[in-house]
């Protein structure tokens, strides 16, 4: 999107938006005034002078909108991806985010209910309590959120027990693929200063991706979760509101489809393996095993209000665990290539946030605060080979060497008794890696922000800073006992070429005794070999693509601390304007950071500057190559011009915006590890639009787009299709350019107690590549989804809703990557298909 097409776009709506016809401050409008806290206080939708799309209870449940995931449907900018695990889901707001697939990856896009910080995605998962609004904040937002905020913020906030009666509801929801979910809360007062709600919800479903070698359904639901408040209200001056949850996931995900087939594919057959290759969206595969999922999360949290009449002192404190044990199959055949990849992750996590708010009305608001983290994580993780891999290895080594499988005899065999081994060695069953990894994180911010109106309060100028400060122990302890990983192919093949060249044993006494024929078969011991090469190679530096398991070097250790400490200020400078009673325009510019991110798997290697000193201190260990233990700090900024307009029938919101990230910290699958690291800039300029609209009382259109130009502007050390790329310049994959959402509620009324609605909604995403390293005529994307509702409700409080989701079939492709230890090929995760269901309610 040009420059141009921006400022006409901008210019057709502000003029657009002076000659709407105006309401006056107290006659009512069509669309209710909706009160929000993005920024911490209660301010109007309208009134708020930044970049936010909120939607409503009302919306969730008319759109069967049920958790956080779904949440993408409503909001263009929003996008969220689960992949191999139920909880290795990421979040993206304007193509910026990550945080999955590694414990010690935070996402870039914070995730608040009721204030209180969830720090992984896994934990901000489970079906959505009883909401008043969910909040999506677009752009950094560090300066009030702080930590991990750098891409934007999801800001749930749940409906308060209610002091002045009882009610409550009970739903009912049957669907699709065995689908039934049972929801229930109650609320109401203890006392004249006590109110209570309790809520829980149970979701059960039939997966919908088939495992072919068995029949089991993957990408089931299977999840449940309360969750209990109190609120004290001694007094108008405090109040107090205790919040405890507790969830759990139980679940066979996620389903991996295979996308190109490539020569291991043949190989997987031949040693009686099965791959259903190049079907996606059969939605289904062999697989040999059935992958587990099981999450826990709790919490419990205490708000503390306190109204000094010219200030409310707010403290938030809360303690969260989350458990979380998955064992998946990586190699998605029916062979037993690896055996199950067991992960047990626990993370304890305490926050307290505590800030002094101005009460208003004066010529200058404030606010000061400040905030306190502090987490433990543990991973335990185990990858071993599997009883069919040694096979499937004498094969592909034979491949590899140019040979022709079931004429010519595996390298391995050769290789075992030269090495004084015992056959089968290489590849036995078990071997692989046993590891634990350790975080321990603190961080701490300090904030403040002013607001100085102007103009008889029709000028808002806001000023606000915050200093984070961000300190990360980490650990990793890991045994290799992968013994054909662990050999030094160089050292071996100049051994090997001595003894061709000379006929003697490749000893240091004879190398010392013929140098001239050492030296020769030192040079050649790094050649590989090709057809213009002949005899002069080193023709076992063809087998080490298959060292999927090197020797681990353990951190910290003499030369790395495994320590990291991040500071930064980060601040905010807007300026609003009410052009007249019903329109507002603003302008701003903020800062955003994200301290450093620890690389806790097995993809962790030493950064290439500390190589030296590890081999010189003796710490060397063979085939340790460079690569990195942390990505550094994240920086963020973004400029924004904005429009928000609201009349009698119609309201608008326009951003403009320049947001970069500079060292985005990028974490990309290469088919045998994930490799972390500092993209050095990622920036797109955009435009974002919500109109709704009701021509008449009964019928509500809304459309909400975003326009983008993502790019990297500098990325040296990218992954592209065919290996390490300079992707500088190019657009970033995953995102799109263009985004949009339309729907149409139209409401209706029957009988004497009788009203309905019918909801239509459309979704668009343009054609895109998904994923760096696997090409576009592989893995794209391109979205056209239709959904649909039709509800109807009595005045005794009965409810009844027809609902569909994705009802014309839209296939798509969620995210796609080399497959592991299978040359040539490639996999992805397809999206859910058509799902469609009845809920009953009944509220009292």
């Amino acid at each position: 999107m040009s420059k141009k097409h921006v400022l006409i776009g901008i210019s057709a709506l502000v003029a657009a938006s002076f000659n709407l016809p105006v309401y006056a401050q107290n006659e009512a409008t069509v669309f209710e005034e909706i009160i929000v806290t993005a920024t911490k206080r209660e301010q109007t939708l309208q009134e708020i002078p930044i970049a936010v799309t909120i939607v409503t209870a009302e919306a969730l449940d008319k759109a069967h909108v049920r958790d956080i995931k779904d949440l993408q449907s409503l909001v263009p900018s929003l996008r969220v991806t689960q992949l191999q695990q139920t909880g290795n889901t990421n979040f993206v707001i304007r193509g910026f985010g990550n945080g999955a697939n590694n414990a010690g990856i935070e996402p870039s896009v914070g995730v608040f209910i009721d204030g209180v910080y969830r720090s992984r995605s896994a934990s901000a998962l489970a079906d959505l309590p009883n909401l008043e609004r969910i909040e999506v904040l677009r752009g950094p937002q560090s300066t009030l959120f702080g930590k991990n905020a750098s891409a934007g913020v999801i800001n749930v906030v749940t409906a308060k027990p209610n002091l002045e009666e009882f009610g409550g509801s009970a739903s009912l929801t049957v669907g699709e693929f065995s689908q039934t979910i049972v929801e229930a809360d109650i609320s109401g007062p203890l006392s004249d200063t006590v109110a209570f709600s309790l809520s829980g919800s149970l979701n059960k479903r039939d997966g919908y991706f088939t495992d072919l070698s068995n029949g089991d359904e993957y990408n089931e639901h299977d999840r449940w979760g309360v969750r209990g408040q109190l609120l004290f209200k001694p007094s108008d001056k405090l109040e107090l509101r205790i919040i405890a949850d507790s969830e759990e996931i139980d679940e066979a995900c996620c389903g991996v489809a295979n996308l190109v087939n490539g020569p291991t594919g043949g190989i997987v057959q031949l040693i009686g393996g099965q791959i259903l290759p190049e079907a996606p969206f059969e939605r289904a595969q062999f697989f040999d095993f059935e992958p587990v999922n099981e999450i826990e999360n709790s919490g419990i949290s205490l708000q503390a209000d306190y109204d000094f009449s010219s200030a409310t002192l707010t403290s938030i404190t809360a303690v969260r665990k989350q458990s979380k044990f998955e064992n998946g199959d990586v190699d998605f055949t029916s062979a037993r290539l690896i055996n199950p990849n067991s992960s047990d992750t626990d993370i304890d996590t305490f926050t307290q946030e505590i800030r002094l708010t101005s009460s208003g009305g004066g010529a200058i608001d404030w606010m000061i605060g400040g905030f306190y983290f502090d987490e433990d994580v543990e991973v335990n993780n185990i990858l071993t080979y599997g009883q069919d891999f040694r096979n499937y290895a004498d094969i592909l080594t034979v491949v590899l060497g140019g040979g022709t499988p079931g004429l010519d005899p595996s390298p391995l065999g050769f290789l075992e008794p030269s090495l004084g081994l015992p056959a089968g060695t290489f590849f036995a069953p078990g071997q692989g890696r046993f590891e634990s990894f350790g975080q321990d994180n603190q961080a701490i911010s300090v904030f403040g922000q002013l607001d100085f109106h102007m103009m008889d309060d029709r000028m808002t100028l806001t000023v606000g800073a915050n200093y984070t400060e961000d300190e990360k122990d980490t650990s990793a302890d890991m045994i290799v006992t992968d013994v054909f990983s662990s050999l030094d192919f160089v050292q071996i093949g100049t051994g090997f070429i001595f003894n061709a060249l000379t006929g003697l044993p490749p000893t240091p006494a004879n190398f010392a005794l013929v140098p001239t024929a050492f030296g020769a078969a030192v040079s050649l011991s790094t050649v590989p070999c090709t057809a213009s090469t002949g005899p002069a190679c080193n023709s076992l530096l063809a087998l080490q693509p298959l060292q999927f398991m090197p020797p681990f070097l353990n951190f910290p250790n003499a030369v790395e601390s495994g320590r990291s400490k991040d500071d930064d200020i980060t601040w905010t400078v807007r300026l609003a304007y009410d052009a007249t009673d019903n329109v507002n325009v603003y302008a701003g510019v903020s800062t955003g950071f994200k301290a450093s991110s620890w690389n806790l798997s097995r993809d962790s290697r030493p950064f290439a500057a500390d190589l030296g000193a590890i081999n010189s201190g003796g710490l060397g260990l063979p085939n340790l190559n460079a690569g990195s233990r942390f990505a550094g700090p994240e920086e963020a900024m973004v400029y924004e011009i904005g429009l928000k307009a609201r009349f009698e029938r119609a309201s608008i919101n326009l951003t403009v915006f320049e947001q970069e990230i500079k060292d985005f910290q990028s974490n990309i699958f290469l088919g045998t590890g994930f490799f972390l690291a500092n993209a050095g800039k990622q920036s797109t300029t955009g435009l974002e639009l919500e109109v709704n609209y009701a021509p008449v009382d009964s019928l509500r259109l809304s459309f909400a787009g975003t326009f983008m130009d993502p790019k990297y502007d500098s990325f040296p050390l990218g992954e592209g299709v065919n290996g390490p790329e300079d992707l500088s310049g190019t657009q970033v994959p995953g995102v799109h350019e263009i985004s949009i959402n339309l729907s149409a509620v139209y409401s209706f009324e029957f009988g004497s107690s009788g009203s309905g609605f019918v909801r239509a909604e459309y979704i668009y995403d343009d054609n895109i590549q998904i994923i760096e390293n696997v090409p576009a005529s592989v893995a794209s994307r391109e979205v056209g989804t239709f959904n649909a509702s039709i509800g109807v409700a009595w005045e005794n409080g009965y409810e009844a809703m027809l609902w569909g989701r994705n009802i014309n079939n839209d296939d798509y492709l969620l995210s796609a990557f080399p497959s592991v230890a299978q040359f040539g090929s490639f996999s992805g995760y397809p999206n859910e298909p058509r799902t469609y269901g009845l809920t009953v309610t009944k509220h009292f």
